[in-house]
């Protein structure tokens, strides 16, 4: 676990991949990035997670009130959250692309016989939105700059395997031939920016990409 910036209100933290974000079921599974962090902070209490096999950045509250706050941020959109991926194949962008950013509108819902997955169903998801845009090309594959607006469950590797392009390394959503061109997936939360919950000051972390 990293730290990257401690105050009376709020902790932000780095997380590795193939760390839990919270304690899962049995005690195989009780390590986790919450779990340290509540270590040395005990008033630390989660606001959002990230899935297991995804790195970088996370803010931990202190307090039930700074997570009050934290939490409403969140849920009304006004916390920004930008990721980068490797997917596999070239991605090309729409021609309805603005000042390079592209959309995947795409409901998404609990494929509930393969749970956790989720999948692609427009009758009975919730509305799912994730802007993207390209960074760079690679041996057939794609970098690219992630922003969920919508914070569904595994939304953006859901989305990129419906566009075609599995992130690389994913076990869940990727084909073969995606799964295996990485030793993890290739996906970091590597941008955070948000009001402060006491001051309401706007603080931005960004997280270097380690692949």
């Amino acid at each position: 676990m990293e730290l990257i910036h401690a105050d009376a209100a709020l902790l932000v933290l780095s997380k590795p991949s193939g760390l839990l974000a919270v304690p899962g079921r049995g005690p195989a599974k009780q390590d986790c990035l919450s779990g340290r962090a509540q270590a040395r902070y005990p008033d630390a209490l989660i606001v959002h997670r990230l899935d297991m096999a995804t790195s970088g950045l996370m803010v931990m509250a202190r307090g039930p009130a700074a997570q009050r706050v934290l939490s409403q941020a969140f849920a009304c959109r006004e916390v920004l959250k930008r990721y980068e991926a490797v997917v596999h194949g070239i991605l090309e962008a729409p021609p309805d692309s603005e000042d390079g950013w592209s959309r995947i509108d795409l409901p998404l819902v609990l494929d509930w016989p393969n749970r956790p997955l989720q999948k692609v169903d427009p009758l009975h998801g919730k509305p799912s939105l994730t802007r993207w845009r390209i960074l760079g090309r690679e041996t057939d594959a794609t970098r690219v700059e992630l922003e969920p607006v919508t914070g569904r469950s595994h939304q953006l590797r859901v989305h990129l395997a419906a566009l075609g392009h599995p992130i690389l390394g994913d076990p869940l959503y990727g084909h073969e031939a995606a799964r295996f061109r990485a030793g993890r997936l290739l996906l970091h939360a590597k941008t955070l920016g948000l009001s402060h919950p006491e001051s309401g000051e706007w603080l931005a972390f960004e997280s270097p990409v380690p692949f």
